[in-house]
């Protein structure tokens, strides 16, 4: 005989040629396991087993006292377990396996019509009453309230900072060399200068300043960290026109201080200061910050950064990330003996197609041979 589901057949109830078997009427015995058909040996079914094709919402009879205690010796026929419909009071036929699904995920039976011969649950019928749960529960998830939030316009300047960071690093193959300076004669140097230019009038010199001037003179002796990568050649400049990013509520800005190894530390800090404070105005022309030759990021003195990686700026081929200084404790000039020294950390990123990484490393020597004996910059 054929089945849907997998099992033995147990015991044939109505056998061949049998007449008038009502709808519902148990004909068969089917058991998972093949160890359960002898349970089924002796079995008869009720004449109360069959529900009537046509029945009213009553309650169910009560079976006599013998076939309950009989049946209750052996496991109930897969076959024909139901499931009390809490509402309307009539039987629900499934499947064992559909039976054995629903229990694990609790799955109410009542709710499910059947899709097997005479409203049968199956299998299928409880997976996909599952699978539209589950569909349910994202849908609900999707119209759950989500964070707040507000839309920010961005400004022009924004556009073209993302435009170019972004061209930057997909068509800029970026490498990054890193040397830690001991600033102490630069931080003394600077604390002598600042009482000249006092009396003179002029602006103060910061650890900026001279970090602009160090860069500049370690580019006019390497030279080819000067450059621009042109596709079909590079370009190396005469002028060392420094770019200095400038951060401000309007966005990033990076106006210039042009032929900065040429000029003096006084100079540099003049033009610094007014080109940032044409910057947080919004008033830079675009003669301020085009033509630069190479970027000096310092997020060390105002924000404390230890150390960073900065973007290149094209089509630059390096740019100098600045640190803050730290003091730490050296091995002094005697055997056993110790002092305190500040050290500054300064990160170059490089475009590998301009700069090799021995060209940005002797770049990198010359420009903390001028932080730690800034001296030299003054002749």
């Amino acid at each position: 005989m054929e089945c849907m589901e997998e099992g033995y057949l147990a015991k044939i109830v109505c056998g061949d040629g049998t007449k008038e078997i009502k709808v519902g009427e148990i004909i068969a015995i089917t058991v998972e396991e093949e160890g359960d058909i002898e349970k089924f040996k002796d079995y008869k079914a009720s004449s109360s087993a069959a529900a009537p094709a046509e029945s009213k919402p009553q309650s169910e009879p009560v079976e006599p006292k013998e076939e309950k205690k009989e049946v209750s010796k052996a496991p109930e026929p897969t076959a024909t377990k139901t499931e009390e419909s809490s509402q309307s009071g009539d039987r629900l036929f499934s499947s064992p396996v559909a039976r054995k699904l629903a229990e694990d995920n609790n799955v109410p039976l009542s709710s499910l019509k059947g899709t097997g011969p005479d409203g049968r649950i199956l299998k299928a019928d409880i997976e996909d009453y599952l699978s539209s749960a589950a569909k349910g529960s994202k849908k609900e998830a999707a119209a759950a309230p989500g964070l707040g939030y507000v839309d920010l316009p961005n400004t022009q300047i924004r556009k073209v900072t993302a435009n170019r960071l972004l061209q930057s690093k997909q068509t800029i193959p970026h490498y990054y060399l890193t040397v830690d300076s001991r600033v102490d004669k630069l931080i003394k140097l600077r604390s002598e200068l600042n009482p000249m230019q006092d009396a003179s009038g002029g602006k103060k010199i910061s650890i900026n300043d001279l970090v602009i001037k160090a860069a500049a003179l370690a580019l006019r002796k390497v030279p080819a960290c000067n450059s621009s990568w042109m596709n079909d050649f590079i370009r190396q400049y005469h002028n060392v026109n420094i770019n200095v990013a400038v951060q401000t509520e309007h966005g990033l800005f990076v106006p210039v201080v042009r032929d900065a190894d040429k000029k003096g530390l006084a100079t540099i800090a003049d033009e610094v200061k007014q080109l940032a404070s044409r910057a947080k105005d919004n008033s830079l022309k675009p003669e301020d910050y085009e033509g630069g030759t190479f970027t000096v990021s310092n997020l060390g003195g105002p924000f404390g950064i230890k150390q960073f990686c900065a973007i290149v700026n094209p089509p630059q081929s390096a740019i100098l990330a600045i640190g803050s200084a730290e003091k730490r404790v050296i091995p002094g000039a005697a055997e056993g003996q110790y002092e305190i020294g500040s050290f500054m950390s300064a990160t170059l990123s490089c475009d590998h197609r301009v700069i090799d990484g021995a060209m940005g490393a002797e770049w990198l020597k010359a420009f903390k041979g001028y932080l730690e004996d800034p001296t030299t910059m003054l002749l």
